[in-house]
């Protein structure tokens, strides 16, 4: 697929089929995630596939019931997770910009966008999911005290093809010349 037809295509799935996404296309999506820029190259952005269904329903109806009829739809859900402190950070331990610790927000931003674009060139769809408790769910999912966790993605096979993209701002409304 062409870059600009899998920008142009790439929609937020909310409902999937019941195949299930295998192994060796998550870990090919994986392998392409990771190449998503990064501060100084730290690659930060980590993945949890969970598959278990009853981890899923609890996560839908405990952790994250804002998104509990997706996350119960989906065979898989990914939780993103990143390193703390190394994006935007010096080796001292110092932050590199006024943003602080905001750097690593947008490293895991550039890589979930990744991750979907790269989904979406296997034919697997995914949503981005950003409502969940999430520091009850970090406890549920055993997340290490180094990490943070992000987002979640729900994927799979969508259910319906041909999604019209929702309307667009013109360029003109985006861009501003100085």
């Amino acid at each position: 697929m062409e870059l600009q037809n899998c920008i142009l295509t790439r929609r937020s799935i909310r409902k999937f089929t019941d195949e299930a996404v295998s192994h060796e296309t998550l870990e090919k999506i994986i392998s392409l995630s990771a190449y998503a820029p990064s501060w100084k190259n730290t690659q930060i952005s980590r993945y949890i596939a969970i598959e278990n269904p009853e981890m899923l329903n609890k996560i839908s109806e405990v952790y994250a019931p804002f998104n509990g009829k997706i996350i119960a739809n989906c065979k898989t859900l990914i939780a993103q997770t990143f390193i703390k402190n190394r994006s935007g950070f010096e080796r001292d331990g110092s932050y590199s910009t006024d943003r602080n610790e905001g750097w690593q927000y947008y490293d895991c931003g550039i890589a979930a966008q990744t991750f979907c674009l790269a989904a979406h060139e296997f034919g697997v769809g995914s949503v981005i999911l950003g409502i969940f408790d999430r520091k009850e769910l970090e406890k549920y999912l055993e997340i290490p005290e180094d990490q943070e966790l992000m987002a979640l993605i729900a994927i799979g096979y969508p259910a319906q093809n041909d999604v019209p993209a929702p309307k667009r701002k013109d360029v003109n409304t985006l861009l501003t010349y100085r």
